[in-house]
């Protein structure tokens, strides 16, 4: 069961139930961030011990070219007795030819294998393809206007709500990178196609740090940087889709992150990306359906930093018991908007999730979580005279629990 509450600058409530049965598990998990640490720390230990062997290879070469070089110089003994001539009338003795080597037999072919790529088994591709479809019907005489989401299902029937095709894989030990080519199919009948994420990720770093550039889901909150296919229920909340857009927080950009030196899990993010179009919805959004309140939209360009879009985030995640998880996180989101010449927009935001999973549990089953996001917006709208607009500071707020 999901409850939503959305609260804007006029009064209004929404309130929203639903739910899903699906059979995988969440994409976020305490195991996940842990692991993640690991693998941290297990790629910085294994560039210390390339180092080492590299340096004791280096040693051993230059014993073998010494002791070469003192081969050459010394007569060479042959230790090998001499056979005996053949007698005379003796049929010439034949040389025995060599047994050929045992051929080793070739693993077997997995499709779960990663592809790799000029024969180095760090170099991989992998290769993926979702599809998320729904059907169903309402009582709403206006289905849209309680599903906002870019890729909620809005009509009665069947909605064919994402198609994603995913390209994920290393050409070298110190990046990784991510594509992800996505196809929906509106209530109106249209397809359409869209680049939703591509971008590269360090991987080799020093003292836990990372850095990402591309086209990239914002690090805001729990639900805005994950796929509709992990989504737990059919469609995305409404405080979201309110205050981040139909189509989520996403941007061109760069974003740095520290993994903190704890014994639990606790990262620190810093985005700075492009604060213009749909996906950057309660910013320089001058689209007809943007958040402008009735006020026309304001061209404004980037002529200084102050003029791209800021997002921090902190989580933290650790075991409370050995079948308890907490994660908490805050974000805030700052940049300016299309409402005035300096206006600008402020969003905060802090999410708490709770996790139960049995001792006796198979691949994660049986399982309980508990999901909480709470956002808040501040929109500095500037004055429109021909609107009859003044300047005001408007205030949302929202949360959703599932």
């Amino acid at each position: 069961m999901r409850i939503s509450v959305f609260r804007g600058w006029r009064p209004a409530l929404f309130l929203g139930l639903g739910c899903i049965a699906h059979g995988q598990e969440l994409s976020q998990s305490n195991q996940l961030h842990q692991l993640q640490l690991q693998v941290r720390q297990m790629q910085q230990t294994f560039e210390q011990i390339q180092q080492q062997h590299r340096q004791q290879l280096e040693a051993l070469q230059k014993q073998i070219d010494a002791l070469q070089q003192q081969l050459r110089a010394a007569p060479v003994v042959s230790t090998v007795p001499t056979a005996a001539p053949p007698s005379a009338g003796s049929p010439p003795v034949e040389p025995a030819a060599a047994k050929p080597a045992a051929a080793q037999p070739a693993a077997p072919w997995s499709p779960a294998d990663p592809i790799r790529l000029l024969g180095n088994p760090r170099n991989y591709l992998n290769l993926s393809f979702d599809a998320l479809m729904a059907a169903g019907g309402s009582t709403a005489s206006d289905v849209g206007a309680l599903e906002p989401g870019g890729h909620d299902p809005k009509v009665r029937g069947f909605t064919v709500q994402n198609l994603e095709t995913v390209f994920e894989g290393a050409v070298d030990p110190y990046f990784r990178a991510q594509a992800n080519l996505i196809a929906h199919i509106d209530s109106e009948g249209e397809s359409h196609f869209e680049v939703e994420e591509a971008f590269a990720e360090t991987t080799s770093l020093p003292w836990n740090l990372q850095v990402k550039a591309g086209q990239y889901l914002t690090e805001f909150g729990r639900l805005n940087p994950t796929h509709p296919h992990t989504w737990a229920f059919v469609d995305t909340s409404l405080v979201n889709a309110r205050l981040l857009g139909p189509e989520g927080l996403r941007n061109p950009g760069a974003r740095v992150s520290w993994l903190l030196p704890t014994r639990f899990y606790s990262e620190l993010f810093l985005s700075v990306q492009n604060s213009q179009g749909e996906t950057a919805w309660s910013f320089r959004n001058p689209g007809e359906d943007g958040p402008l309140y009735g006020r026309s939209p304001i061209e404004r360009g980037v002529s200084s930093f102050s003029d791209l879009l800021y997002t921090p985030r902190y989580a933290v995640s650790f075991d409370a018991t050995d079948t308890h998880t907490l994660l908490l996180g805050v974000s805030g989101a700052f940049g300016p908007n299309a409402s005035g010449p300096d206006t600008a927009t402020q969003i905060y935001g802090a999410d708490f999730t709770w996790k139960w999973r049995s001792r006796r549990h198979q691949a994660g089953f049986p399982f309980v979580t508990w999901q909480n996001e709470f956002l808040w917006r501040n929109y500095e709208a500037g004055p429109d005279e021909a609107a009859g607009l003044p300047a005001e500071t408007l205030r949302d707020y929202g949360f959703y629990s599932q």
